[in-house]
């Protein structure tokens, strides 16, 4: 097999510490995207499973077509935080090691009842303010990215293909102009 080194030498630039890790990740969406469809045959975007959990507390015919189905879709949004907590309490915390992470430079690492925890360097304003940003953009997109980028482009949906398009358009726009300007966490 030939390799063409322009080829590679992209790669090895966009994938410094190599293309395992982002492949492992990959293949673990993807079939947690396919288990979700083919059990319940819903795509599995994370942006209306979380709006499914307001069904719970608020009346309003838009969150009240969830019913049927949120209480599966409250283990799926409670899976992706307590994914997220074991995570930093293992891997992040240093508690375990892969060769598929390397811990990052950015966050603290303290003590709670004897497990290590890791906790973000950004301050909490910025958190809330994308949060709030990421809310706004999934209702104007309808969707979110793992709506729109797992599963509507596996499916083909072009509405999603132009969506993913624009997110990533606008999201390396952002960060090229907030990097020009010298804003980091």
């Amino acid at each position: 097999m030939v390799t063409d080194p322009v080829l590679l030498q992209a790669a090895v630039e966009l994938f410094p510490n190599g293309i395992s890790r982002y492949a492992v990740g990959g293949l673990l969406v993807g079939l947690g995207t396919v288990l979700i469809y083919v059990g319940t045959g819903i795509p599995a975007g994370a942006s209306t499973f979380l709006e499914s959990t307001l069904s719970y507390v608020s009346d309003q015919s838009r969150f009240q077509q969830y019913v049927a189905s949120r209480d599966w879709r409250l283990v799926f949004t409670a899976g992706i935080i307590l994914g997220g907590l074991a995570f930093a309490a293992t891997f992040q915390s240093g508690l375990a090691t892969s060769s598929l992470y390397e811990p990052g430079t950015t966050g603290q690492l303290y003590e709670v009842a004897g497990v290590t925890l890791w906790q973000t360097d950004i301050q909490p304003w910025r958190l809330f303010i994308g949060g709030i940003l990421v809310g706004i953009g999934t209702r104007i997109g309808k969707g979110c990215t793992s709506g729109h980028g797992v599963c509507g482009v596996g499916s083909a949906s072009k509405t999603s293909l132009v969506g993913v398009v624009t997110f990533l358009t606008v999201a390396i726009g952002t960060a090229q102009i907030v990097a020009a300007l010298g804003v980091s966490p």
